[in-house]
């Protein structure tokens, strides 16, 4: 049996009942390092943002990063966990090239927050609880580059470049409890999760929280077990996935491969693995350790720590509005219903309206372009709404401009195309192109009788009381203007004609 060999999804879940237990890194946005005072800084010359203590050079001692731990108490009261009292960082030992000290300062069996839940939405209004393990503070590794190989790994490679400016960032990492009941929707719950976790992470102020800068990375770990069987099976982790819909289709082919293996009668490795972006699949990275292969023991050199009940409560106090009643608030003053309540946040939508209306849109506005127009686009070019290049700003900027009359909507949809292709702000495309609406009276007078001349027979049927029919009338004057008149001053002026007319 080859790792291509899988079962269809609905054949895997009629056998087997999915567990999953999702590992998620955050990288902190510290100005410094967890245990020294180099800069975190994106971007600087390789080995450039470096020390003695993050290379792990004989006689460095570490301090901790209190912001560090600032924000891990922040994501723990937002996880709604317990906070430890006192807790300690431990050595977590492995031997790879970019981890300079030989061992990552991790947490293990004490970390400073445990024991918590995020409630999560799914497609129909389903809500989901994912149980939380623990969150723990650690440091990042360095950054490995593997050069001469064609995908890009260490097999293949003629040789491999190290950057330890990554070594020593801030890290929490949050892993939850055995995901459990899911059933065929445990992919779909998955990327609910680490997408509600991402908005909860941002909110806090404590990440950006980038996925496809690698802020925020998600492991994938799966087993299955036939229906009805209490224990669990052997488990995959799937390493660094990096997007909300890799987590999904991670789970989801691990499910069906899985399922292939064990329906064949064969075992299941316990290994990580490494997914492909290009096909959705994945492929066997090292076989996975235990937590005792590590030889985890307390860090000898930095001091136990223990946040006073005043401290936590301070910044439970100064927590920011969750996601989660957020949206609540925003549905209920925006009068949205729940299904469109939904396509608002699956459109990832909710962050560029609300930017919009704080550059000067009305909610109905802001929506209409970023849920229209916008999600159009994205549609089509394949790329989140946020990619877009396009700002919330200049999305403000056009409905300014429809609200005061220069554009109607045909014109406006033109001006956002011209943004997108690069042809400057709402302005700036507005003059380029002449799109503004015709708002000379004379000008439109002589369309709006020249429509009437033309169809004399629709005119005498607005003149008998059919004012339905004006449509037609201000179709033609549309046609002549472009599609730069006002429909509703042509209107306007077409009653008035065929009222003096009589």
């Amino acid at each position: 049996m080859t790792v291509t060999d899988l079962l269809s999804y609905e054949d895997a879940l009629e056998a087997f009942d999915p567990v999953m237990g999702l590992e998620v890194h955050v990288e902190l946005g510290t100005r410094t390092k967890m245990f020294c005072g180099c800069s975190t800084t994106l971007g600087a010359e390789p080995n450039s943002q470096t020390c003695p203590t993050c290379l792990g050079l004989p006689g460095s001692l570490p301090v901790v990063n209190e912001i560090g731990v600032e924000s891990a108490i922040k994501i723990g009261l937002a996880l709604n966990c317990e906070i430890a009292e006192w807790c300690r960082f431990a050595r977590k030992n492995y031997f790879y090239p970019d981890m300079p000290k030989n061992f990552q300062t991790s947490q293990y069996d004490e970390p400073i927050a445990f024991n918590g839940y995020l409630d999560v939405q799914l497609e129909g209004g389903e809500v989901f609880r994912v149980e939380i393990e623990r969150a723990h503070m650690e440091e990042d590794t360095g950054k490995s580059t593997h050069v001469g190989g064609a995908t890009g790994r260490i097999h293949g490679a003629s040789h491999s470049l190290l950057d330890y400016n990554r070594a020593g960032i801030p890290l929490i990492e949050i892993v939850t409890k055995p995901i459990v009941g899911a059933g065929a929707r445990a992919p779909e719950v998955a990327k609910a999760y680490v997408a509600e976790l991402r908005e909860l992470i941002k909110a806090l102020g404590v990440s950006e929280a980038r996925m496809e800068m690698g802020q925020m990375r998600c492991d994938v770990n799966l087993s299955l077990r036939p229906h009805g069987r209490e224990k669990f099976g052997t488990r995959s982790e799937t390493k660094n996935v990096n997007s909300l819909r890799s987590v999904e289709r991670a789970a989801r082919y691990e499910i069906q491969r899985h399922a292939a293996v064990l329906t064949s009668g064969g075992t299941i490795v316990q290994e990580t693995r490494h997914f492909h972006e290009e096909d959705g699949s994945t492929a066997a990275g090292r076989i996975k350790e235990e937590a005792e292969d590590y030889r985890y023991f307390p860090e000898p050199d930095l001091v136990p720590v223990a946040p006073s009940r005043e401290w936590v409560e301070e910044l439970r106090a100064g927590l920011p509005e969750l996601p989660s009643v957020q949206r609540k608030r925003i549905q209920a003053d925006w009068g949205l219903s729940d299904h469109e309540m939904q396509s608002v946040l699956n459109a990832g939508a909710i962050e560029l309206i609300l930017a919009t209306i704080a550059a000067g849109a009305d909610a109905a506005s802001a929506r209409k372009w970023w849920m229209g127009e916008l999600a159009r686009r994205s549609n089509e070019d394949g790329i989140e709404l946020a990619a877009l290049p396009i700002t919330p700003a200049q999305v403000a900027r056009v409905a300014a401009l429809v609200a005061e009359g220069s554009l109607n909507d045909k014109l406006a949809r033109q001006v956002i195309e011209g943004v997108l292709d690069g042809d400057g702000d709402p302005d700036t495309v507005v003059e380029k192109r002449g799109l503004k609406v015709v708002s000379d009276e004379g000008a439109l007078g002589s369309a709006v009788d020249e429509a009437i001349a033309a169809n004399a027979a629709i005119a005498d049927k607005v003149r008998g009381g059919n004012l339905a029919a004006a449509g037609a009338l201000i179709g033609a004057v549309m046609k002549t203007t472009r599609g730069q008149a006002d429909a509703k001053r042509v209107r306007e002026l077409i009653l008035e004609r065929l009222a003096a007319q009589g």
